[in-house]
């Protein structure tokens, strides 16, 4: 049953419309999932996709589904789905992002519309952001298992990020923690968390957090703003107020094709924002999905200064030059010798000039570790990089299966790195001793 106080809430935003909606509360959550196009194209997995579900109409890639066991899939595993949910799509996929933009996920984890966005700028760069550290590990983790090469991942807050970059990102997304009305049907604890005062408190650091975070823009840069709740307070509200605090933003249109399924902004008294309406709110009984609101701002004034923090990459060490090379040559065909640099203690490959800021969770991909002469590989190795491998392993599904529950995998080659691979796509990594592949997928990953 839902809290008394939030339903005499939504009945004065939904009148007559209030009844469908709380009767949506009584059906299942939709479930759904997107192609990662960064690993199969949509073509080739809808050949093989053994999910069925319909497509989802207004997020590319995206379809539901209606079925156990999805997570534990080897092809989940292999990166070549994310599962989520439809609603959380739709802001993402509201924004005509260019291939070569520069995009900041302020609130990222677990990775939804960080891996989203990934996919749009293969040209670009993803600053991908989490605060709490085991939730920048999840982060991480699914970043990794969709292979992309273009991420940075960062554990900080908006006030450090904004002392660190000028006006240098094209699309900044601020997916703001809440009070989480929109999930009520997914989660019961989000019920039996919500109160008037959480929703209040919620929208004052989401005010923090887009006042932290506006100066990063660059002038004509996008500040995409989503919640997963309903409250005016959280949404409509924190919109108008950051509008009339900063001039120099506008409220603009999403994607027309997204004006099918969700409602308009709700105009409330003392408003300030004439077109209000062009925010978004995704209802459950309106369309297929869990609650959701976004709204899309344009940054049309600013100083014009892109200023980037100095990187904390760093050249190869001469003496460790010829392991690190040696070794990606005998395993890899091809590859920027560039690109290959130093993180810490790792060696990583990336390929763009973004600096990584100091402090960085991670960055492009980790080759992988030097102990003493020999290269230790990292998983994302051959998550990011499988398809320019030497040698691969292919497996079918049953094969694939036990691989993932980190059985043996057969294997032609007499020694070397693998990587591991199904309908083309790398799972993860194996090395070959005569004749025979020693598995390699990470413990924490495998399934029992």
């Amino acid at each position: 049953m839902l809290p008394i106080d939030f339903s005499n809430r939504m009945k004065e935003i939904l009148g007559t419309d209030f009844e469908k909606f709380e009767a949506a509360f009584s059906e299942s959550p939709v479930r759904s999932f997107r192609v990662n196009t960064n690993k199969i194209s949509k073509e080739n997995f809808e050949k093989i996709n053994p999910f069925g579900g319909e497509k989802i109409p207004y997020a590319e890639n995206g379809f539901y589904f209606d079925c156990d066991g999805i997570g534990n899939h080897p092809y989940h595993h292999a990166g070549m789905i994310y599962i989520q949910e439809p609603s959380a799509m739709a802001a993402v996929a509201g924004v005509e992002i260019q291939s070569e933009r520069n995009i900041l996920d302020l609130c990222a984890s677990p990775g939804g519309k960080s891996t989203q966005a990934a996919a749009k700028i293969p040209d670009g760069i993803l600053v991908s952001n989490e605060i709490i550290p085991s939730r920048c590990k999840t982060l991480t983790g699914n970043i990794e298992r969709m292979g992309y090469k273009n991420v940075i991942t960062t554990c900080t807050d908006a006030k450090k990020l904004a002392s660190l970059f000028g006006e240098v990102f094209d699309l900044v997304i601020v997916d703001a923690p809440c009070s989480g009305e929109g999930m009520f049907r997914k989660d019961e604890n989000a019920q039996t968390e919500w109160s008037l005062e959480n929703v209040i408190r919620c929208a004052e650091r989401q005010h923090e957090i887009l006042d932290e975070i506006k100066s990063v823009l660059k002038i004509g840069g996008l500040l995409l703003y989503s919640t997963c709740t309903f409250s005016l307070e959280e949404n409509e509200k924190n919109v108008d107020r950051f509008l009339s605090e900063n001039k120099n933003f506008e409220l603009i249109s999403v994607d027309e094709n997204l004006k099918k399924f969700t409602a308009d902004g709700i105009n409330f008294d003392g408003c300030r924002t004439e077109n209000i309406s062009e925010c978004r709110r995704f209802y459950p009984h309106l369309a297929k999905g869990e609650g959701q609101f976004f709204a899309l701002m344009r940054k049309t004034d600013g100083t014009g200064i892109e200023e980037l923090p100095q990187t904390a990459l760093c050249e190869i060490p001469k003496n460790e030059q010829k392991i690190i090379f040696d070794f990606l040559d005998e395993t890899l065909t091809d590859y920027d010798k560039k690109a290959v640099k130093k993180y810490k203690e790792n060696f990583v490959y990336f390929s763009s000039d973004f600096p990584v800021p100091y402090g960085a969770f991670s960055c492009g991909v980790t080759i992988g570790s030097l102990q003493k002469n020999y290269i230790k590989p990292h998983h994302q190795f051959f998550s990011a990089m499988g398809k320019m491998f030497r040698q691969k392993i292919e497996l079918d599904l049953e094969q694939a299966e036990k691989y993932i529950h980190g059985e043996t995998v057969p294997c032609e080659f007499e020694r070397g790195w693998c990587a591991v691979m199904t309908e083309g796509c790398p799972i993860g990594g194996a090395k070959a001793v005569g004749g025979t592949a020693k598995n390699h997928y990470p413990k924490g990953l495998r399934t029992l």
